[in-house]
């Protein structure tokens, strides 16, 4: 019995969704990471909290995006 099991190649609509999906958890992290650094190393903390609202909100966006794609 072959267990093994072939991929196909994704199609453009796939390919785009995981790159959409891609990009709104990089910019989440980018967010997440300069939020933490302007509290901990520059000590901005009004800037860091005000930049850590952006993590949920991209989230969010990235999360209504992708779901959007798929209903086309």
């Amino acid at each position: 019995m072959d267990t093994q099991t072939t991929r196909r190649p994704l199609s453009g609509r796939q390919r785009r969704r995981v790159t959409a999906k891609l990009l709104f958890v990089l910019a989440g992290t980018l967010a997440f990471l300069l939020s933490v650094t302007l509290w901990f190393l520059v000590e901005d903390r009004e800037t860091a909290m005000y930049v850590g609202l952006w993590v949920p909100s991209l989230f969010s966006l990235g999360a209504l995006v992708v779901s959007h794609e798929g209903e086309r």
